[in-house]
């Protein structure tokens, strides 16, 4: 449930919503939270082209909707989190068509970077190749303790296609990243942790709930500004530090504008809780 300071942004009914019918992601949303869970577990979760597509689905609705205030994107099973791409459909394909397939997940991976809603990737096993791009692209990664990290594509005569070559330096720095990617190797998530990748390391038996958790501590906070947070810090990263910096002032502009600002202002000013709607 969510906590007294988030309950302002909680949708009437904290029980299990239907969501869309997929065939490789599980999705439901409970109270504001929206769950992903690619469910392919007799392949390690792997990605193939339905499954993208299913990802898709499940990110565009809750995208759209305005009760979904976060996202917890895992895998199914205690295994994988994405083990990768489904080797048995990439082996198959040609120039055209991989170019066509990284291009497809690389617009996928935007869509959940650029959700304007905090997504969670709770990485409960192996996150290897376009499972590792995956967690790359939510905003936060917390890892259970056994999960394994990398990019193997080198050993399969290929490269990162899903925004590898571009997210992994940007978390981890250019040296680090090159390491993983050139060698292939596969590394702890406590390595993982070291070097920026995750944000946390926990149990896995407590990968949702501390997930949740963070989730809640964001809704507690003034939507608007959560979302202009998020990309203020995403489009920042693809310009120079002055237009970065020109972005968040129009960003700070727009949300002093708000209903929000005067509620969070006044109620830090007066000693109580605010309670934020959105405006």
């Amino acid at each position: 449930m969510i906590s007294q300071a988030a309950s302002s942004v909680t949708v009437s009914n904290p029980l299990p919503r239907a969501a869309l019918a997929l065939a490789n992601v599980q999705y439901e949303k409970k109270g504001a939270i929206a769950y992903v869970t690619v469910n392919r577990p007799k392949v390690l979760n792997a990605l193939n082209t339905p499954t993208w597509t299913d990802l898709r689905a499940a990110f565009e609705d809750a995208k759209a909707d305005a009760s979904v205030h976060g996202v917890i994107l895992t895998g199914a099973g205690d295994k994988a989190f994405i083990a990768g791409a489904d080797i048995s459909e990439l082996a198959h394909v040609d120039a055209y068509e991989a170019e066509k397939s990284s291009r497809f997940g690389q617009d996928v991976l935007d869509l959940i970077e650029n959700l304007g809603k905090p997504v969670i990737a709770a990485v409960n096993g192996f996150v290897l190749g376009g499972g590792c791009e995956t967690a790359m692209a939510c905003t936060i990664r917390i890892a259970a303790e056994h999960a394994k990290f990398g990019q193997p594509e080198v050993k399969l005569g290929l490269l990162p296609g899903g925004g590898g070559t571009q997210r992994l330096p940007r978390l981890v720095g250019k040296g680090r990243a090159l390491q993983l990617i050139l060698t292939g190797e596969t590394i702890s998530a406590q390595e993982a942790y070291r070097i920026g990748l995750v944000n946390e390391v926990v149990p896995a038996a407590s990968l949702i709930e501390r997930a949740e958790t963070i989730l809640k501590q964001i809704a507690a906070n003034a939507p608007i500004a959560v979302k202009f947070s998020l990309e203020a810090a995403n489009k920042g990263l693809e310009t120079s530090q002055g237009e970065g910096l020109a972005l968040e002032a129009s960003f700070f502009g727009i949300c002093a504008a708000t209903e929000d600002k005067k509620e969070g202002t006044a109620a830090f000013l007066e000693k109580r809780a605010p309670q934020f709607h959105g405006r």
